[in-house]
């Protein structure tokens, strides 16, 4: 009997220290597996996490690209707006530079076409000064009425009976009686009234062009006085004999005429 508890007891203890073995064990591998989940699932927290953090990392980077782009697309835009706006400004101020002529208050919108320019208004023309038409030669007349009865003789020579020698004579003389009136052969102011020691009293008359007729062996000039314009026909003497270089001559009018202070041949000018 005591064998038979011997054997059950031990028996018993036998199967008492397996269950309980069994029991340690299941309840160890139940730690363990609980140690290594939870290590597992710190793990994954941490690991997810990082991954979370690290997405809203990019997207916050990616945000902050996207926000610099549209910042700078926005300050091209601006950009390019001034440029545009100062571009048209410029514009507008060069036209109005170039385009004085037109009036800031008309309206020339509906004179062009979009792709036409403006038409310039065509500046007034000047006038040209007109340049005054030189005057005319004078037309010279007879100064007194009477033959021809000495002729001009600049080269070459004439005898004189006053002077009893071959002389020049750089006028003609007309005879005509004494105190016949003696005429303007043209129209011209009278520069001198003098009594030459030559050709006596004689009156000098300036004409137009540089011409100038002298009226010597005069007997009287007081018709006229120095500075007076005369006109063509005017009376300025008469005949006489004052003339000391033609004294022993008829009665006579001894006259001149010169142009740029060359004597010429009356003659050539007036007809006899």
């Amino acid at each position: 009997m005591r064998n038979d508890r011997r054997r059950d007891g031990r028996r018993t203890d036998e199967s008492g220290f397996s269950l309980k073995s069994a029991l340690y064990a299941a309840v160890i591998i139940l730690v363990l597996g609980l140690v290594a989940f939870f290590v597992t699932m710190k793990i994954y927290n941490k690991n997810l996490e990082k991954a979370y953090t690290d997405i809203q990392s990019q997207d916050i980077a990616d945000n902050n690209q996207d926000t610099s782009i549209v910042d700078k697309a926005k300050e091209a835009s601006s950009q390019v707006g001034r440029t545009l706006e100062e571009q048209l400004g410029k514009v507008e101020d060069t036209n109005t530079e170039k385009s004085p002529d037109v009036s800031p208050n008309v309206d020339n919108s509906n004179n062009t076409t979009p792709n036409e320019e403006p038409k310039k208004e065509e500046a007034p023309k000047k006038e040209t000064p007109k340049t005054p038409e030189p005057a005319k030669d004078p037309e010279f007349e007879k100064p007194v009425e009477g033959t021809l009865m000495k002729e001009f003789a600049k080269d070459k020579l004439v005898y004189s009976e006053t002077l009893k020698e071959w002389v020049v004579h750089t006028g003609i003389d007309i005879k005509a009686d004494k105190t016949t009136v003696v005429k303007a052969a043209e129209a011209g102011k009278v520069t001198a009234i003098k009594n030459d020691p030559r050709y006596g009293t004689t009156v000098i008359i300036e004409h137009a062009n540089g011409y100038e007729t002298r009226y010597a062996n005069l007997l009287t000039a007081e018709f006229v006085t120095v500075g007076e314009e005369v006109s063509k026909g005017q009376t300025v003497g008469t005949v006489g004999n004052t003339a000391t270089f033609e004294i022993l001559d008829d009665y006579h009018l001894h006259f001149e005429l010169l142009k740029d202070g060359e004597y010429q041949d009356p003659v050539i000018f007036i007809a006899y």
